[in-house]
């Protein structure tokens, strides 16, 4: 069995090893652009080692954005400043991802820092959200717009027009965000999805959205480049989606040609009662790839090298994203090789401090 610092080739990418940054959103950002500080941010894991690095939450449509503060990708404008950050982490090894997304029911709030509260549509930097169905994620946040057939289309056009602008700005690595509650999930999930039209009800139904995006994304995006999206395999609570559901979804979506499922949980049912615990999200990485025989990766509360290696190695996932641990240390790749005794990717220049 392959180990953490094994090599990875998906399609035509090559990772270093089996080690990624996962997106973590860092409402940083003016009118969607990035910046300097995402520069900084992702060069510094690229550098420290891993072997992808996925940038944030970027949203196809402004008011697809969690924070007006949010990294965007819904003009041309867009392309250059992410061009600037991509050739970063090429250049230190890593393969730059980027994950597209919508908010939907749960857009236009404030930054965590600030309060992360609702702005209301008629604030000056507050818009009306939208969803499936009327129905808000919990008290204290917008009741969406229910998106008539029309407006499904042109979000998903909206979802393909940022996958061919990620492309032009270097991204190798492309992820759909389909968890946590925002628009994607929220259609899949019964919790989240009232309708009773052909997006709406059963399972075929409630999955058509997601399945439509990522043809509509498949049919931009090179079949050389992974095409990968990110899912909640649970909301944690009874009548919700379950790891069931995500595996039969995960079916759907090897056949309309992803490559990866991003396996994480929760997020659209704000009383869950999720187990939160080291490696909680794992047994359903684990149960997608191996119910639908696909790549996946395991992502939530893995802060130890052994760990890590272990999912590798027993066949848990073939790739584990890291977040509050790379907050904590940008080089914790490096770290971890010479924890496990494998070879590590140091930049010459830091040879000396290894």
């Amino acid at each position: 069995m392959p180990h953490l610092f094994d090599p990875i080739t998906i399609k035509g990418i090559t990772l270093r090893n089996r080690i990624g940054v996962s997106p973590m959103c860092m409402y940083s950002y003016t009118d969607g652009f990035s910046n300097d500080w995402q520069i900084i941010h992702l060069g510094a894991r690229a550098a420290g080692g891993a072997g992808l690095v996925i940038a944030e939450a970027t949203a196809v449509e402004a008011r697809g954005r969690i924070t007006p503060h949010d990294l965007g990708i819904w003009s041309d404008e867009h392309i250059e400043a992410l061009a600037r950050m991509t050739r970063m982490v090429r250049e230190n090894g890593a393969i730059a991802g980027i994950q597209i997304a919508h908010a939907g029911r749960k857009a236009s709030t404030q930054r965590p820092w600030d309060g992360g509260k609702l702005i209301p549509p008629d604030a000056p930097l507050g818009w009306q959200v939208v969803g499936p169905s009327p129905v808000a994620y919990n008290e204290g946040y917008g009741l969406p717009h229910e998106l008539n057939l029309s407006e499904i289309r042109a979000v998903q056009e909206s979802f393909k027009a940022a996958a061919r602008r990620a492309l032009a700005a270097g991204f190798e690595w492309l992820e759909l965000h389909a968890a946590h509650g925002y628009l994607i999930h929220s259609f899949y999930s019964p919790i989240s999805n009232q309708r009773t039209d052909e997006y709406g009800g059963s399972f075929e139904n409630r999955i058509r959205f997601m399945l439509e995006t990522v043809r509509a994304v498949r049919s931009v995006w090179p079949e050389r480049l992974p095409l990968t999206a990110r899912i909640s395999g649970t909301d944690w609570v009874e009548g919700g989606w379950t790891v069931d559901e995500s595996i039969e979804l995960a079916c759907r979506l090897k056949v309309e040609g992803l490559d990866l499922i991003d396996c994480s949980s929760g997020g659209g049912v704000a009383h869950a009662t999720v187990p939160v615990g080291a490696g909680y999200q794992v047994p359903i990485s684990e149960a997608v790839r191996r119910g639908a025989e696909i790549a996946t990766a395991a992502v939530g509360l893995i802060p130890s090298a052994a760990q890590a290696d272990e999912i590798i190695r027993n066949g848990r996932a073939d790739v584990v994203l890291l977040g509050r641990e790379m907050l904590r240390d940008p080089y914790w790749a490096l770290h971890a090789a010479q924890a496990l005794k494998q070879p590590a990717p140091i930049p010459a220049q830091y040879l000396r401090a290894f």
